[in-house]
């Protein structure tokens, strides 16, 4: 999804537009109504809306879809005639006519620059090959994640900001990467959603393992729900009780040892209402 300055056209959201963009003018579809946007979320300059489509536009459109399919039918024939370890993807036909990009993966770097020769002497115009890595494909590929929704990298993400291991146990997952892995493989972008939640309440609540006071007997802390804020603690006669973060004084307390906590090591941090 990309911003663009309407100019004096009237548009509706699902209209089909005519765009100035980096690759020249190309086909689109109006998403979101016409706003204001911070000047922030604009990378450059904002260009415009060449027109709203016409009749012709949507016929010449619809011509360059089967179009496509030729050239990747032919891209697919040449890489298997020189036997190229790389898995085609798409064809992207430019809507003037002016070039086709066709996108692949592999596992490793690929020549293909003898490909790219023999597809624009064999297809008489610009050609461009581009590698893309294991998230790109399954956001042009499209699919369902775990959750039974749409991929989010195929509907509404624009950047695929960095995930880490970290963030599944700051959320309590279980530390396999099989469980919360995307159909990419890589690790889900929604455990990026909320990060910041988890990260803050964390900040709130003491650690597995600290030793707290509470009404029943000093005892250990053996599970922390952050969403519920509920603290499971084991006391020293063996009793297990679980107790609301308001139930306890937890203003000052160390964070990962708990009450009486001198906070002499470099990993201590009292917690903060």
């Amino acid at each position: 999804m990309y911003y663009f300055d309407p100019g004096d056209a009237k548009l509706q959201i699902g209209d089909a537009v005519i765009a100035e963009t980096a690759r020249g003018v190309e086909f689109g579809e109006v998403v979101s109504d016409e706003r204001e946007v911070p000047e922030s979320e604009i990378p450059g300059s904002l260009k415009k809306i060449v027109r709203k489509a016409t009749e012709e536009d949507l016929l010449r459109e619809s011509s360059n879809r089967e179009r496509e399919k030729e050239f990747f039918g032919v891209c697919q024939a040449k890489i298997a005639e020189r036997k190229l370890p790389m898995k085609l993807l798409s064809a992207e036909y430019a809507f003037d006519g002016s070039q086709v990009t066709f996108h692949f993966s592999a596992e490793n770097r690929v020549d293909f620059r003898e490909l790219v020769k023999d597809l624009a002497s064999t297809l008489k115009m610009r050609v461009q090959l581009h590698q893309i890595g294991v998230r790109d494909e399954a956001k042009l590929i499209g699919g369902y994640g775990s959750c039974g929704r749409p991929l989010c990298c195929a509907t509404f993400l624009s950047n695929f900001d960095p995930v880490s291991m970290k963030m599944a146990k700051d959320q309590s997952l279980f530390l396999n990467p099989v469980k919360f892995s995307g159909a990419c493989g890589k690790l889900m972008c929604c455990l990026r959603y909320e990060h910041e939640f988890y990260k803050d309440v964390r900040e709130r609540l003491p650690a597995v393992g600290a030793v707290l006071e509470t009404e029943r007997g000093k005892g250990k802390v053996v599970d922390v729900n952050c969403l519920s804020e509920m603290i499971t603690i084991v006391t020293d006669d063996g009793l297990t009780v679980q107790l609301g973060a308001g139930e306890l004084d937890l203003e000052g307390c160390c964070r990962k040892h708990g009450h009486g906590c001198p906070m002499k090591e470099p990993s201590c941090k009292p917690l903060v209402s």
